[in-house]
């Protein structure tokens, strides 16, 4: 248990680093953009792969008895959080989490203006959902509160960064997913970003569900689906 938090608390920390603009720009000014994305990138799925390997050596305890049901509900909810992680990522975005630069925002921001965000925490819900134990509860838990507790900070982060700006462009949008198209402040529209990630999140499903998933966490989601 103890290499397990060690490994997330190391996680946590990571993705830290981003909300923090003095560190993350004198990091961007040594290293450069490109290299600062591609190493930070490198070591955020190293250090992922740290937390799932501590995780699996840590002892089942066992939460709540295991359904169906709950994985279903990881089988819808983990491609919606993955599509909406990748397409915020792929797209421009100001106002929140981005790899690319530019003041126009992406189609996907449309939806909700923190959508790598809302995607991670999705995707983690959907996971403790379906794992009744405690270090499941701990890391997919931890993962969820992590991404939604990051949202104040952003809307502060982006608030000062873009001044007078940022009202104009969070005014098509809004934090809480779909709440802007809901209410008719925006429109729904699609952009190569969503093209790319959806494409992306079609092959990565495809490919645990065949076979992935069980090979990398000893689990597959479709025997969990239908053994109850």
């Amino acid at each position: 248990m103890a290499e397990f938090l060690l490994a997330l608390f190391a996680f946590l920390i990571l993705h830290s680093i981003p909300a923090i603009p003095a560190i993350r720009e004198r990091l961007i000014l040594v290293l450069g953009r490109a290299a600062y994305f591609s190493l930070y990138s490198l070591v955020s799925v190293l250090v992922l792969g740290w937390v799932f390997y501590a995780a699996l050596n840590v002892d089942y305890i066992p939460l709540w008895e295991p359904s169906a049901w709950q994985a279903w509900v990881t089988l819808l909810t983990a491609p919606v959080g993955v599509f909406m992680v990748l397409a915020g990522l792929f797209s421009a975005n100001p106002l929140s989490v981005s790899i690319r630069q530019g003041q126009r925002p992406g189609a996907v921001v449309s939806a909700t203006r923190h959508p790598v965000l809302w995607g991670f925490a999705i995707w983690a819900f959907g996971h403790v959902v379906a794992n009744g134990d405690l270090r499941s509860l701990i890391l997919f838990g931890g993962f969820a509160l992590f991404a939604l507790g990051s949202i104040p900070m952003m809307e502060k982060r982006a608030r000062r960064r873009l001044g007078e700006q940022w009202q104009r462009q969070s005014e098509k949008t809004s934090i809480i997913p779909f709440a802007a198209l809901f209410t008719g402040r925006t429109a729904l529209t699609g952009d190569a970003p969503l093209a790319v990630a959806a494409g992306v999140t079609a092959a990565l499903t495809f490919w645990l569900l065949a076979g992935g998933h069980a090979a990398l966490f000893y689990a597959d989601p479709l025997v969990l689906a239908t053994a109850f």
